[in-house]
């Protein structure tokens, strides 16, 4: 990246570092070979992993299993115009691990929608980028422009 464009790369600690402090991401997928973007509530799991929960009978579900997805997340401040974005890549995977479900439903992302049968997704993370716009508008004096 640029020095002078106002962003700063983060690294992959850093990015999963901020993916800890937000509850909400996008899960960037395919659906009838068009890209979808779908917002969801997540977590990090120990390996650092993405976690999400849905419903078992669930289009997300169905369309993620087993394939290379995109995951964002980002915080932003509009005021201060300042933010970061991260984006993890990865193969997503249903959990089918019984084990690793009852401990997933004790320590993992809380559903918001009530569904009879619930199911964790793994997005394990094989790539980690991030960046931060540091000085916003102000950095250039552009404050004046707004």
């Amino acid at each position: 990246m640029n020095p002078d464009d106002g962003f700063r790369e983060l690294g992959r600690q850093e990015c999963l570092d901020r993916l800890g402090d937000v509850p909400i991401g996008r899960v960037v997928h395919t659906r009838d070979a068009l890209p979808a973007v779908l917002a969801v509530n997540f977590c990090l799991d120990a390996e650092s992993a993405v976690v999400l929960r849905t419903s078992a009978d669930s289009e997300l579900a169905r369309s993620i299993d087993g394939v290379v997805v995109a995951f964002e997340a980002d915080a932003v401040d509009a005021a201060a115009h300042s933010g970061w974005s991260v984006v993890v890549t990865g193969h997503a995977l249903v959990v089918d691990d019984p084990a690793e479900h009852d401990r997933l439903t004790r320590t993992g992302p809380r559903s918001w929608v009530v569904s009879p049968h619930d199911v964790f997704i793994r997005i394990t993370p094989e790539l980690v980028t991030g960046r931060e716009l540091v000085g916003g508008r102000t950095r250039y004096g552009l404050e004046r422009y707004s």
